[in-house]
């Protein structure tokens, strides 16, 4: 299945920000408002004015809820989850056009936080991925002493690591050495 310029972007979006936490195998950082504006400016996540002390929680919280829907026991369990997360989120489709990129749906409410806007525009992406019955393309590495999500874009959905250069690699290379014992 293709997947377009904004699905791709907000599913990217939402991986990286699960992988702030240390449920995702490392250190916390989403510590500081400091790296939250950071992950908005690596996003470039529209329409966040400035970002205030009650935005850190709710995009942890925020966060946890994603995880949590990555981390589903099957399909059905991502569904609910990701209502309930919904379910929370104010929002308001619109058509709009900025930072060179073409026409796409905005799905956040004018106003929102970023922890709205964040739920709304990955929550939306994640829900046309479950209706295209694509759930299994979310994942956690296989590498054993990681436990950090990724979104599967390959075409045969055979990726099993969150990076082929560092997990998958260093898997690679202990088979082999396994192997060459044998």
């Amino acid at each position: 299945m293709p997947f377009g310029h904004d699905m791709v972007h907000s599913l990217s979006t939402v991986v990286d920000l699960i992988n702030t936490s240390p449920t995702a195998g490392g250190e916390e950082c989403l510590s500081d408002l400091v790296q939250l504006g950071e992950l908005v400016e690596r996003w470039q996540v529209s329409g966040v004015d400035e970002l205030g002390s009650g935005d850190l929680a709710q995009v942890r919280a925020l966060r946890d809820a994603f995880h949590r829907v990555f981390t589903a026991p099957d399909q059905a369990a991502a569904v609910i989850r990701l209502n309930t997360l919904l379910g929370e989120t104010r929002m308001t489709p619109r058509l709009t056009e900025h930072d060179g990129h073409p026409v796409h749906v905005h799905y956040f409410a004018p106003g929102a936080s970023v922890a709205e806007h964040l739920a709304a525009d990955c929550g939306i992406a994640l829900a046309h991925l479950l209706v295209e019955g694509e759930w299994e393309r979310l994942r956690t590495c296989a590498a054993p002493d990681c436990e950090r999500v990724f979104f599967d874009e390959s075409r045969n959905r055979s990726r099993v690591y969150c990076d082929s250069r560092t997990c998958g690699n260093r898997m690679h290379v202990a088979a082999y050495r396994a192997r060459r014992r044998a």
